[in-house]
């Protein structure tokens, strides 16, 4: 297979799959290795494909729906809480879509989480934990911004007083 007609194949798998899908399975899938499969997101990308990585693999996100709300929460706790923060906003029936913190050399630092269940959250944690990576909030004291997608306002509005309670949320 050609490295074009294989990137085409990539990109098709993508915007079919309403579920991230990591890197391992689209090579099994393709008959590549891993590591081409990582070279063919990154031309992918470089051409304009809005392909992100989430720690489930990699997704092309889907337009929202027009009644979904997001919004950016400003957060801060340690290490010990991110279980806590996490678990009120996908409890609450929010989506954590990403993690940003400012690093004073770098700038904006983002990842994309894409959390919206409890399994996304332990599959999280465990990848957290065996990896050993520390989050990128350590870089700044705890503090980090979460962009947050939910249905509607009041759930927002839910999740941030949640937060707030629990001494989490910046205002």
């Amino acid at each position: 297979m050609e490295a074009k007609e294989r990137r085409d194949q990539i990109a098709s798998l993508l915007q079919q799959s309403r579920q991230p899908i990591t890197g391992t399975a689209i090579a099994k899938k393709l008959g590549v290795s891993r590591q081409v499969i990582v070279g063919d997101i990154a031309i992918l990308r470089a051409a304009g494909a809005d392909i992100y990585a989430t720690p489930q693999g990699y997704v092309i996100l889907q337009v929202a729906a027009p009644t979904t709300v997001s919004a950016k929460f400003a957060c801060c706790h340690d290490s010990k809480r991110i279980e806590t923060e996490l678990a009120v906003i996908i409890d609450n029936g929010g989506c954590v879509l990403d993690v940003s913190v400012e690093h004073p050399v770098y700038g904006e630092i983002k990842a994309n989480l894409m959390l919206a269940s409890r399994r996304d959250l332990t599959d999280f944690l465990h990848k957290s934990a065996e990896s050993d990576a520390a989050p990128l909030s350590l870089v700044t004291g705890g503090v980090h911004l979460h962009t947050i997608e939910a249905p509607t306002a009041e759930i927002l509005q839910k999740i941030a007083a949640e937060l707030k309670a629990l001494g989490i949320l910046l205002e």
